[in-house]
């Protein structure tokens, strides 16, 4: 996937597109977001934590945890997340791993291997002494569960995937700075 360059909302979250964004956007422009941050640890410990699958819950308001489905951490590696949203209730979701280079990225695609409904991905960069992390996610091509949001109210397509991305946006920050701390303060 090529991204185009990154934008900003007015609230300062970085917004990722697949390609030129439609004007409003729309689930068909896989919009998504990031977040990076400096760790003051070595980029082995960084990774450990980021390939556990079951660390971002500790810091999500959404994400419940996961179990892998065969052996994982490993590229083709599946794995079944669960999750929470007052708006919807509690759900699992299958995972794929389609990116995995060791020490380096690790990514997945929900729901579908080819036609995902949202792809999430940790990138580490080692730097001297420290780590940057970088978190990011995007929504679609595939359905997921804003897909019915966005059938109901066609017409609020634009502003309910705002909304979600800003959503994402927040546990993001919250799960990047959870595995830095744990990656600080670990012996």
């Amino acid at each position: 996937m090529t991204n185009v360059p990154d934008q900003e909302w007015a609230d300062g979250v970085p917004m990722t597109f697949a390609s030129e964004p439609s004007d409003p956007i729309r689930l068909t422009d896989r919009p998504g977001t990031w977040v990076a941050v400096d760790i003051a640890a070595p980029a082995e410990r960084v990774w450990a934590i980021v390939t556990d699958i079951d660390v971002p819950a500790h810091f999500s308001d959404e994400f419940l945890g996961a179990t892998w489905t065969g052996d994982g951490p490993a590229l083709a590696a599946s794995f079944v997340g669960r999750n929470r949203h007052p708006a919807i209730g509690e759900w699992e979701v299958e995972s794929y791993v389609d990116e995995f280079a060791q020490g380096r990225c690790f990514g997945w695609a929900t729901v579908d291997r080819v036609n995902p409904g949202s792809r999430w991905r940790f990138d580490v960069y080692p730097e001297g002494t420290t780590t940057r992390l970088r978190y990011s996610m995007s929504m679609g091509p595939g359905p997921s569960g804003i897909t019915s949001a966005i059938e109901s109210m066609p017409e609020k397509e634009p502003r309910i995937l705002r909304r979600r991305i800003l959503e994402h946006h927040v546990n993001m920050v919250r799960t990047i700075e959870g595995i830095r701390a744990m990656a600080e303060t670990a012996p």
